[in-house]
């Protein structure tokens, strides 16, 4: 696996644990902290969106380019090679969505969890004032 995949990787492995800790109940004691730390990094995890698009059209390349296996003609070990190179693909695709999809629902939940956060200070200052 190069080392672009590694990253990503390790980049989607990261917004999923973000996301499980921010939805996750009993936690309101480190919610605030941790709300802090998902807001302060949703602006540089937004770098994943062009570099999957990037490793989206790499896919598209080498899908174009490779050479095709269906005739007789390919070896036993050509026609293996050929079905690890579409397997590869698919899971580099697979990662590549799963990315984007975790992105998106970081941007959504941590929006949705700061509102709540906003929504239940504000009515424990009408209860304050009642």
């Amino acid at each position: 696996m190069a080392l672009e995949w590694v990253v990503l990787g390790y980049a989607a492995g990261a917004e999923a644990i973000m996301l499980l800790f921010l939805t996750l109940p009993g936690l309101d004691a480190i919610r605030k902290g941790l709300i802090t730390v998902t807001r302060s990094l949703l602006k540089p995890f937004l770098s994943i969106v062009p570099f999957c698009l990037f490793l989206l059209m790499d896919i598209y390349w080498k899908y174009e380019t490779r050479p095709t296996c269906e005739s007789d003609s390919c070896s036993p070990s050509e026609h293996l090679r050929h079905q690890k190179s579409i397997m590869k693909s698919q899971r580099n695709a697979l990662l590549i969505a799963s990315a984007l999809v975790f992105y998106w629902l970081l941007y959504s939940v941590t929006g949705l969890v700061v509102k709540i956060d906003q929504l239940s200070k504000r009515i424990e200052k009408l209860k304050a004032q009642d």
